[in-house]
Order: structure tokens, then sequence, then C-alpha cells
């Protein structure tokens, strides 16, 4: 029995035909899947979106109070720099009396020759002067050190206080944009 040659031929073909339905099959079933993943990836992404945008909205929100607070905080130290000066110039004043002390010992001295009973509390009383005159001196030093550091202080706050505005501006044009 002679085999007939067509047959061969039919049986690839129908073995083709399989093999084809099966791939075809096979890649829709990875179609449906893609497009399950998309979707899902799709939703989580919208999601984000919408929470990204609710913390877009707070930000700006808390932008604008830190600017508040900053401008706050700017007028505050505008006021202390003012109180500072004040206290600076009532130490110079001070310090200014207490130059006049030496003068004062020079005349207790004198004194103490005639009041012997006197002299002892009298030197006592000297040397605290002395080291009152030596420490108003530092606190007058101090004082000028403290006025130096608040000006800094402010030219600082003035930078902070415009790049404050300057992120809040943007975060201002987007808000009307927000839901």
């Amino acid at each position: 029995m002679q085999d007939d040659p067509r047959r061969a031929i039919v049986e690839v073909m129908a073995r083709l035909g399989k093999e084809t339905q099966f791939h075809l099959d096979e890649r829709h079933r990875h179609f449906r899947i893609t497009d399950a993943v998309i979707i899902t990836v799709s939703v989580l992404l919208v999601i984000l979106a919408v929470f990204n945008i609710y913390y877009v909205k707070v930000l700006y929100r808390e932008m604008g109070g830190i600017v508040t607070n900053m401008d706050s905080m700017y007028q505050n130290l505008v006021v202390v720099d003012k109180d500072m000066d004040a206290i600076a110039q009532s130490v110079e004043l001070f310090d200014g009396h207490i130059a006049h002390m030496t003068p004062i010992h020079d005349n207790i001295a004198t004194l103490a020759v005639s009041l012997p009973n006197v002299r002892s509390s009298m030197d006592v009383i000297t040397g605290d002067m002395q080291i009152v005159e030596k420490e108003m001196g530092l606190i007058g030093g101090a004082m000028g050190t403290m006025d130096q550091t608040i000006v800094q202080m402010l030219g600082g706050m003035s930078v902070m206080r415009e790049n404050m505005r300057n992120m809040a501006n943007p975060m201002g044009m987007m808000n009307p944009l927000l839901p």
C-alpha cells in the first residue's frame, strides 16, 4: 500500500492549523492579561494622582502658614533689634557712670584715714564696684555682639521669607487647577 503524497501534506497542514490556533489562543490570553495589568496600573496611577493633588493643596496651605509665621518672626526680630539698641545705649550710659567710681574710691580712701572702721567696708565695696565695672564692660561688649547677630538674623530671615514666598507663589498658581 502506497501512501498518498497528499495525505502527508494534509496532515502537516492540519498540525500547522492546530499549532497556529494554539498560538492565537495563547496570544489572546496574553493580551487579556496585559489589558488587565494596564487597567490596574492606570487605576493605581489615577489614585496616586488624586493623593498627589491633595498633598500639593495641603502643602500650599502649609507654606502660606509658614510664610505668615516668617513675616511675624521678622517683624518681631525688628522690634527685638530696636529693644537691643535701647538696652545697649543704657548699658553704655551705666558704664559711663561706673567710670566715675574711681574718683569716689579716692575720696573714700581719704575718709578712711579719719574713719578707720569704715575703711575695711569701703575697700570691700570698692572691690565689688571694680568687678561690677569690669562686668558692665563685658556686658557692653556682649550687647554689641548680640546687636550684630540680630542684624545678621534679620538679613537671613529676610532671605528665607523671600525664598518661601517664591516657593509658595507657583503653588498658588496651581491651586485653581486643584479640585
